[in-house]
């Protein structure tokens, strides 16, 4: 006899719906029973707009095997007064080209899915650091805010006075530090800027000391590859990891990486110094435009250099696997000035650039970075020993002009406040590019941008009056926060 659906007897249909309850009550259970929930398989990948909209991760082409050639030359413009030759660049949103096919193309980026363990891994080591961190700045902490609104954020806070600063002598780091940027042999009488230090907000950032940084970077190597402003955190770490005081023990390893000077160069294009009681070393590498810097014609001295806007540094691709550390920066060197002065044609796949949207600087030093950025991350599963940063943007402060046109920054004082509040960078390209990466981003521009009174200003070591240096800092000075921030999280 028919019944049911569709002639379904009544007794299958009792138990189709016995298996139907019974299914219910087993997947509402798994969900409620951790140990059940913990096998359960990954969710996919949760789909997000980009802020920013993501390149995509170029193709970069290699040249590992191409010997190193040194960029700084007789006629480069000397990086101790580039801030006096560019303004800070295009910072507006990056366009997607492909390197492929030189087309412009529209995309959004896709989020990292984070699991629960991930979740789990940041809050144990959040709880490290805070087990290290200073114990007042945690007292603080505790009074101030409700423990659900604790974010730990080192870019968020304020500067305040602290007699500790600085971290060493300007007078004494001789060995290590630029005659230019030791502010204490100029002219120069006011020093309060050295006795501020940063304090950032839900968060106590972990104490710098010379023997806690050996210990941690015992048996590694921390690399600095960028501009000038690079240059000067490296001689600020430096002196911050000698106490400013001479260390003949130390050695020059420049020569392991290729950094002599060569035949008519100022000087060579960067240095290398290790500690032999922890076989730590500390290096920069001079590259103002993180592109590959290839001569047109090896012969002529004069020749072109094809900058190759999809190519990470030759040095930087041969030496990667040497670095524990590697800190990256650019961003002061992309106007035209500066093309025309060393001499740089955009290169894109190995031949002359022909997009018309990459020939816009901005568009370049965009294209430039998130090409960077997606290669190191592209390096870091074959050496899960290291870890990537990139430095944001270093602000220039010239008032009431530019640097030709009477720019100023003379002030004694800071002008533009001791507190930055914001969650989002001030630096939006460089805190795009690191989207969906495992690059980590130094987020120092908001904080350097309250410190308009700590650059080297007018003073010089010859006392010869000219224009301001509005875009370096003294040392001792706003760059040692930087390594403390690189530091804390190290």
């Amino acid at each position: 006899m028919k019944g049911g659906f569709y002639g379904l007897r009544g007794k299958q249909i009792s138990l189709i719906l016995v298996a139907l309850v019974c299914t219910t009550v087993l997947i509402w259970g798994w969900e409620k029973t951790p140990i059940l929930t913990s096998l359960l398989p990954p969710q996919g990948r949760l789909s997000q707009f980009s802020p920013e909209i993501l390149m995509g991760a170029p193709t970069v082409n290699t040249i590992a095997s191409k010997p190193h050639i040194s960029a700084v030359t007789d006629k480069e413009v000397v990086d101790e007064v580039e801030g006096h030759h560019f303004d800070a660049g295009n910072q507006s949103d990056p366009i997607q080209i492909s390197p492929e096919t030189g087309k412009t193309e529209t995309n959004v980026t896709t989020a990292p899915f984070v699991k629960k363990g991930d979740i789990l891994e940041k809050e144990i080591e959040k709880e490290q650091k805070g087990k290290h961190s200073d114990a007042a700045d945690r007292m603080d902490l505790e009074k101030s805010s409700p423990a659900e609104d604790r974010a730990c954020s080192y870019a968020k806070g304020k500067w305040v006075p602290d007699d500790s600063r600085p971290l060493y002598s300007g007078l004494g780091c001789k060995q290590w530090l630029s005659s230019m940027w030791a502010c204490h042999l100029t002219q120069r009488t006011d020093f309060a800027y050295e006795k501020l230090r940063w304090k950032p907000k839900n968060c106590a950032m972990e104490e710098f000391t010379r023997s806690k940084f050996l210990r941690r970077m015992q048996n590694k190597t921390i690399a600095f590859v960028g501009d000038s402003l690079g240059r000067q955190q490296f001689q600020s770490l430096m002196c911050m990891v000698t106490g400013g005081e001479e260390m003949p023990d130390v050695l020059d390893v420049g020569r392991e990486y290729g950094l002599v000077k060569a035949r008519g160069a100022i000087r060579p294009d960067g240095w290398a110094y290790r500690f032999p009681s922890t076989n730590t070393t500390i290096l920069y590498y001079w590259s103002a435009s993180l592109c590959d810097l290839e001569p047109l014609n090896i012969t002529n001295p004069a020749s072109d250099y094809a900058m190759h806007l999809d190519r990470p540094p030759a040095f930087l691709q041969r030496f990667l696997p040497n670095f524990d550390i590697l800190v990256l920066n650019t961003g002061h060197h992309w106007n035209r000035g500066k093309f025309q002065a060393n001499r740089w044609v955009m290169h894109v796949g190995g031949v002359p650039n022909t997009n018309r949207k990459i020939a816009d600087v901005g568009n370049a030093k965009n294209f430039t970075i998130y090409s960077v950025v997606h290669w190191v991350n592209s390096q870091l599963p074959k050496h899960p020993g290291l870890k990537a940063f990139f430095r944001t943007i270093s602000p220039r402060h010239f008032f009431n002009g530019d640097w030709n046109t009477g720019g100023t920054c003379d002030n004694t004082t800071p002008s533009e406040g001791k507190e930055v509040l914001q969650d989002e960078s001030s630096d939006p390209l460089a805190s795009g590019a690191v989207i969906g990466t495992e690059v980590t981003l130094l987020d120092i521009t908001a904080i350097s941008q309250l410190r308009d009174e700590g650059h080297i200003s007018r003073y010089s070591i010859r006392a010869t009056p000219g224009m301001q240096d509005c875009l370096h800092w003294c040392l001792p000075g706003v760059p040692d926060t930087w390594n403390e921030l690189l530091f804390a999280q190290l």
